[in-house]
């Protein structure tokens, strides 16, 4: 980014060295900015881009705005293109869990870490959404990347809904909201409160469709340029971070609307 900005007002720079000899304007406008550029030394553009910044510290706020909002748009357009072509894969993967109404019309996936602090805080979020809207769909894709721990809790957690899928929702409410960090002990542990048989439990977890599943969500995430939790998609759209119910709540509507008038 720094380089961005630097080539950007040298070029001001430049610019501004043309007015100051006359230069600018002229008909033979083309040359007499080649011509310019050849008798500006490094050391008088480096002089001319530094006062031109310290009289105007304001225009790499400007520049600075500007090209994050490219950059962000020049993401949208990517995630959109992967969000058409992985369709099944973001909304319909058979190693997902799902809370809400599993026939609801609209889906939110969010990808999530056990031992993700916002994912925690975010929580509340998803359950307000689900509990005050029927026709959601709240998609889990297990997305662990804080380190072994998360790792070996997301395979029991990915065990467990194998075994008893109509206490997942249950069981993911009391890992990402319990005390301390989610480990493969913890969730064992809790498992086994919920009705799993520990022997089943642990040959599940040795099933190698897990770390298959694994692996596609870190591809999707990375295609999606998603390196953080909780990010979520939401119709056509990418949203990153624990924003609060609100914002989500808008994206919803959003995307109810979208699909509804079948523009997305």
């Amino acid at each position: 980014m720094k380089k961005a900005l630097l080539l950007g007002t040298t070029g001001i720079a430049v610019a501004l060295a043309m007015l100051a000899f006359g230069l600018a304007g002229s008909p033979n406008a083309a040359h007499a900015e080649t011509a310019a550029t050849t008798a500006l030394d490094k050391k008088q553009v480096e002089t001319i881009v530094r006062d031109y910044l310290l009289n105007n510290p304001e225009l790499l706020l400007e520049m600075q705005g500007a090209l994050e909002a490219k950059q962000k748009e020049e993401q949208r357009i990517a995630s959109l293109s992967v969000i058409k072509e992985s369709k099944d894969e973001i909304f319909n993967s058979k190693f997902d869990g799902i809370v809400g109404n599993p026939d609801g019309k609209i889906t939110i996936v969010e990808f999530y870490d056990y031992n993700c602090g916002y994912c925690k805080r975010a929580q509340a979020d998803m359950n307000a959404l689900v509990k005050t809207n029927p026709d959601l769909r709240f998609v889990l894709k297990e997305f662990p990347i804080l380190g072994p721990d998360s790792q070996k809790a997301h395979v029991v957690s990915m065990a467990f809904r194998k075994l008893m899928p109509g206490k997942y929702g249950e069981f993911h409410d009391k890992l990402l909201g319990g005390e301390g960090r989610a480990g493969e002990d913890s969730a064992i542990k809790l498992a086994l409160e919920l009705g799993a048989d520990e022997a089943k439990l642990r040959e599940a977890m040795k099933d190698p469709t897990i770390g298959e599943a694994f692996n596609r969500t870190y591809d999707l995430a990375n295609k999606l340029q998603i390196s953080g939790t909780p990010s979520y998609v939401v119709g056509n759209e990418v949203v990153f971070g624990a924003l609060g119910q609100d914002v989500l709540a808008e994206k919803i509507a959003a995307a109810a609307a979208c699909q509804a008038n079948s523009t997305c």
